[in-house]
């Protein structure tokens, strides 16, 4: 099977081995992801806009993987304060309310920077031609 990297071109890629995303064969694994732009933190102190912007990023990857986010069946949420989920999930909700993956929130304790909020990862699975 081919496996296709798919790089968002930030420099811990390559230092910590890593890929934003991976397709191989029909399956497309996003890597954690959070509210990052460059070396900015967008929506600092506000879950909601963290996660709008996480699943804006998402949406992207997966279209350079050849994949849609109709074709997500799993998202993994992270937060640092389990007491915002209800922003989290409305955002979460404004772009999977029709799709409805299986979905996971839970609190960690921290993320790798202390203004990040929220960290998502998502698995798609395309269509085959079977």
């Amino acid at each position: 099977m081919n496996r296709q990297n798919i790089s968002s071109g930030a420099i811990w890629e390559d230092a910590i081995g890593y890929s934003r995303a991976v397709r191989v064969g029909n399956v497309v694994e996003v890597a954690g992801t959070t509210a990052m732009d460059g070396d900015q933190v967008i929506g600092i102190g506000d879950a909601y806009e963290q996660t709008r912007f996480i699943l804006q990023k998402i949406e992207k990857v997966l279209h350079e993987a050849g994949a849609t986010l109709q074709q997500v069946v799993r998202t993994r949420i992270y937060v640092t304060d389990i007491s915002q989920w209800e922003e989290v999930g409305r955002a979460h909700g404004e772009f999977f309310s029709t799709i409805k993956p299986a979905a996971t929130m839970v609190q960690v304790s921290a993320l790798i920077r202390p203004e990040q909020l929220v960290e998502i990862e998502a698995t798609a699975i395309l269509q085959t031609n079977s």
